[in-house]
């Protein structure tokens, strides 16, 4: 596990920006979903800062849409509707948001990102640990993608999330091994090909 956490973080390495001014422009960014409360109640500031950062490209005009990827398993859960709503309360257009309903794992957001999205480069937005993963499967996919890493998270219920990590680390080196595909496919969807928003 020690050994895929260096693996995966090397691939990563100086591919991920925590300032808008360091990163390169591209037409999408993919806001990786996650609930918008805590099991235990409360908001989840790993949703918040995700928002945030999400925002913070568009109205830089670093990115034209943001493709929002997130987890729609039941008909009471809908990650990517949910932050659909918060982007649209910060003043994001809805014709600028895409969204995925089929995200179910970063392994599926970042295939369906290229096979269903027809994506080839592309900004991946979260926290540092999870774009590092998420670049590291977008690269054994043939994709050129950069991460904006999100403000991450302190305190206990950051290091949970950072132990868990490991754990998904290395089920992501064993899905690329295993050549693990998407949970769903479906019909392709065409990003239109705009000229880059100004902010």
């Amino acid at each position: 596990m020690i050994i895929i956490d260096a693996v995966v973080s090397g691939a990563a390495s100086h591919k991920t920006f925590d300032e808008i001014s360091e990163v390169p422009q591209h037409r999408v960014g993919l806001l990786l979903g996650t609930s918008k409360f805590y099991k235990t109640g409360g908001l989840n500031l790993y949703f918040k800062y995700r928002i945030d950062a999400a925002e913070a490209l568009y109205k830089s005009g670093k990115i034209s849409y943001i493709l929002v990827s997130g987890d729609n398993g039941t008909m009471a859960y809908n990650e990517p509707e949910t932050i659909k709503r918060e982007l649209l309360k910060r003043g994001i257009p809805k014709e600028a948001i895409v969204l995925d309903y089929a995200g179910f794992r970063t392994l599926d957001s970042i295939i369906r990102a290229k096979e269903i999205f027809g994506l080839t480069e592309f900004i991946v937005i979260s926290q540092p640990f999870h774009n590092e993963r998420a670049i590291y499967l977008a690269q054994h996919h043939g994709l050129k993608v950069v991460g904006f890493n999100a403000k991450d998270v302190e305190g206990s219920g950051g290091i949970k999330i950072k132990f868990r990590e490991y754990f998904a680390r290395t089920k992501a080196f064993l899905d690329i091994l295993f050549n693990v595909e998407p949970k769903y496919y479906g019909e392709k969807i065409e990003i239109p090909h705009l000229t880059k928003h100004k902010p």
